[in-house]
């Protein structure tokens, strides 16, 4: 499973490392994945990787 958002879609981001001497190399920002279990309207649960902002989002809207 790829590391992105199941909900938001938030997923890796590009920059760069800079150095003191302002040496720029390429990195990834990697979105911080929670996996929580959802109940289904069906009565199933399933497991979902969901962003920490999202949940966030989410307890604020009352979701």
């Amino acid at each position: 499973m790829a590391r992105k958002c199941s909900i938001t879609g938030k997923g890796p981001m590009s920059g760069n490392n800079v150095s003191h001497a302002h040496n720029k190399t390429k990195r990834r920002f990697l979105p911080n994945l929670r996996t929580v279990r959802i109940t289904l309207e069906d009565g199933t649960r399933k497991k979902i990787k969901v962003a920490a902002s999202t949940l966030r989002t989410m307890k604020k809207k009352g979701v």
